[in-house]
């Protein structure tokens, strides 16, 4: 089990531990500029919408980075059952179990992705 949690903790330090590298384009004020010559005043407003399907989806990678952990385990586990019935059987309850999380993890997220859009052209429309 404490190799399971070494495995763990180095998936986990691999996938969000990472650095960021991006292009700064607030130099000189460049997106401003633009943004003022667009016709776009400085604003940090965000709608509720949108701030509810971007926790939405933050919340489904997790789920979903869950899911690989899950998989992987069960993985290790039936490798390593040296033909032990009763530790295959448990790897496979977990893989079974896994996918149907990933389908029901799917379908969430698929009804996020189209539904959050409308409710957001909805709200920005002034519709209510």
């Amino acid at each position: 089990m404490k190799k399971f949690f070494t495995i763990l903790a180095i998936i986990i330090c691999l996938t969000v531990g990472g650095q960021v590298l991006a292009v700064n384009l607030n130099q000189g004020n460049l997106m401003g500029t633009a943004a003022t010559q667009a016709g776009y005043g400085p604003t940090n407003a965000t709608s509720l919408a949108s701030l509810v399907g971007m926790v939405i989806a933050v919340a489904l990678s997790l789920v979903g980075l869950i899911f690989l952990v899950l998989m992987v385990y069960a993985g290790y586990l039936w490798m390593t059952a040296h033909g032990e019935e009763e530790k295959v059987k448990t790897a496979q309850t977990i893989i079974k179990q896994s996918i149907i999380g990933l389908i029901i993890v799917i379908g969430a997220y698929s009804i996020t992705y189209y539904i959050v859009p409308i409710l957001v052209n909805y709200t920005a429309n002034g519709n209510n």
